[in-house]
């Protein structure tokens, strides 16, 4: 009687015994080993090729002790209230120090704290080392202020231009009354792996032209040196810059659990040199690119709206 010598199909069970790390390469991997295995390759022999792309393994990186990454302080109390503001933006900080990608940090006199103990403060400023940390910028990417020297105009005209169409609040503009998004930029968008989604597609044409709420502004002036009026917008990235943030911190959370699981979770970065990092850094450059023709484009309808020259 013949010996049955047919090998059991490679799972993905054999993988993680092997060594390799869960992750959408899987399907790949498997499939490569039937496709040796119909040549007729051993058990040992799949391994071993398949060794040759498993990623290596980092090391996991501690937490800096306490304190032995110092930061500078540009801050100076002058009341109770700001000496209580201070101790809590002190004691952020010195939490915050303590994640392994940080080198130096320093204190701004707007600091200010801004969420759980270990979170980067308004007027915080961190250096790292080779990493993209998603929570450190925040969902308002780019948050920006634009300015257009106008002139000697009226002010008033200038504002009710701008109110005729400027978009605050929440959500976008309903379709027949969007701006024109760049299609360039749209297919920029479409080519890096973080910003093809649906929803930043979308919203990437829906909020063009929009600049939110909370303490985002469209301000009118006379300047009083010069006398001439200026119009000044401040907003970020909007939507597009929302959900590529949740999106990097999806990422940065897979890095963190594998590299430093001690790292608080709003501290969890992405590798720079990574794929990963590559494609997230380029995604910052669009998305700041988006926010900067957002501006443009609220200018540019103001001065077409009030026939300013």
């Amino acid at each position: 009687m013949e010996q049955d010598t047919t090998m059991t199909p490679i799972t993905g069970k054999d993988l993680v015994a092997w060594g390799h790390i869960p992750g959408a390469q899987f399907p790949a991997l498997i499939a490569r080993a039937e496709a040796m295995m119909a040549d007729g390759a051993d058990a040992e022999k799949i391994r071993t090729t398949l060794d040759q792309e498993r990623p290596k393994v980092l090391p996991k990186l501690p937490l800096h002790a306490a304190r032995a990454v110092p930061f500078y302080e540009n801050i100076r109390a002058e009341t109770p209230d700001e000496e209580d503001n201070t101790t809590k933006v002190r004691e952020t900080m010195t939490v915050l120090m303590r994640t392994p990608t940080v080198v130096s940090g320093a204190v701004m006199p707007d600091a200010c704290p801004a969420g759980p103990l270990g979170t980067i403060p308004v007027g915080g400023i961190v250096a790292t080392k080779n990493a993209i940390h998603p929570g450190m910028h925040s969902a308002d990417i780019c948050c920006s202020v634009m300015m257009s020297d106008l002139g000697d105009v009226d002010p008033k005209a200038v504002l009710d231009a701008a109110q005729s169409v400027t978009h605050f609040g929440p959500g976008g503009r309903r379709n027949g009354a969007r701006f024109t998004t760049s299609l360039k930029l749209l297919d920029a968008f479409r080519e890096n792996r973080f910003l093809n989604h649906p929803k930043i597609l979308r919203m990437a044409q829906e909020h063009m032209g929009t600049q939110g709420d909370g303490n985002h502004f469209l301000f009118v002036g006379r300047a009083r040196s010069s006398g001439r009026v200026a119009m000044v917008t401040h907003h970020g990235s909007r939507g597009p810059g929302a959900v590529l943030y949740k999106l990097g911190m999806e990422v940065a959370q897979k890095f963190r659990k594998r590299l430093s699981p001690e790292t608080l979770k709003q501290n969890a970065w992405i590798p720079a040199d990574s794929d990963e990092g590559i494609a997230y850094w380029e995604a910052l450059q669009l998305i700041r690119k988006w926010t900067k023709a957002n501006h443009n484009a609220l200018h540019q309808a103001t001065i077409e709206a009030g026939r300013i020259v």
